[in-house]
């Protein structure tokens, strides 16, 4: 695992091996994946301990702290997206059953960071702080449909096989062009790629930059649709976008900072 070379690298290091595949660590299982040295090491668990940000679990095991718990509520009470999208989601759970998601993204993961659900069985499999990749599904596409070019074409490089296999094209190049002609369609759909049975219906939220900083879903349950309440979601979703993008992108040319309402 490449963690870089100064302290503050190598202490992110230790806080990203914690995965829900992996929850608990020991310090020597930590050594062997980082190759840190034990002093070092024992050092930096030592900081995090303190800080909170890792617990010990009996006499050896390391997991994450109540610190995060705590960053987790300042996040809440601080992200405009997260507040401004309440509102739009709460609208768009009332159009159908579903359940209405809104996304962030960063590197080659998606993270929901808020929902609403209006079925009394709802089918997604990724809630709040359950991170997806971002390869598959109608959020991956609104996010890699909609970047500038180069960027696109970088994430679609880095991707490329879990593209290929959801049959988007062999190329980066032929990738593209599928994404650019669903993008002239508005909403992005995508079936069952991410939980079976499901439909998903996405479209990029923007501040006032030129990337998406977050997508609005909704999941629904492929048997209770058919394709006229399609079309009305995809354009009820897509029109949601864009108020919620209009309102970010007046507060951001405002001067309004949106963690610091």
């Amino acid at each position: 695992m490449n963690t870089g070379v100064g302290s503050a690298a190598r202490i992110l290091g230790i806080l990203e091996l914690f995965s829900e595949e992996k929850l608990e660590w020991t310090p020597d299982e930590m050594m062997a994946v980082l190759g840190y040295s034990r002093p070092t090491l024992y050092r930096y668990i030592k900081a995090l301990k303190d800080s909170g940000f890792l617990s010990q679990n009996g006499p050896h095991g390391l997991t994450l702290g109540p610190r995060v718990v705590e960053m987790d509520f300042l996040m809440r009470k601080s992200d405009g997206l997260l507040r401004e999208g309440a509102t739009v989601l709460r609208d768009l759970a009332q159009i159908v059953p579903c359940t209405a998601l809104l996304v962030r993204w960063y590197g080659n993961k998606l993270l929901c960071v808020a929902s609403e659900v209006s079925t009394p069985d709802p089918k997604s499999s990724y809630p709040r702080g359950r991170p997806m990749p971002l390869a598959r599904g109608a959020i991956s596409r609104a996010i890699l449909a909609h970047l500038p070019r180069r960027q696109m074409l970088a994430k679609i490089a880095e991707n490329l096989p879990a593209l290929r296999d959801i049959g988007l094209g062999d190329t980066v190049e032929e990738i593209a062009e599928a994404l650019r002609r669903m993008r002239r369609d508005g909403a992005l759909i995508a079936r069952g790629e991410v939980t079976s049975g499901v439909i998903g219906v996405a479209a990029p939220v923007f501040d006032d930059s030129q990337a998406p900083i977050a997508v609005l879903c909704m999941t629904i349950d492929r048997d209770s649709l058919d394709d006229e309440t399609l079309a009305t979601v995809s354009d009820v979703v897509w029109a949601a976008s864009l108020r919620l993008s209009d309102r970010l992108t007046t507060m951001r040319s405002s001067g309004i900072a949106l963690d610091a309402l």
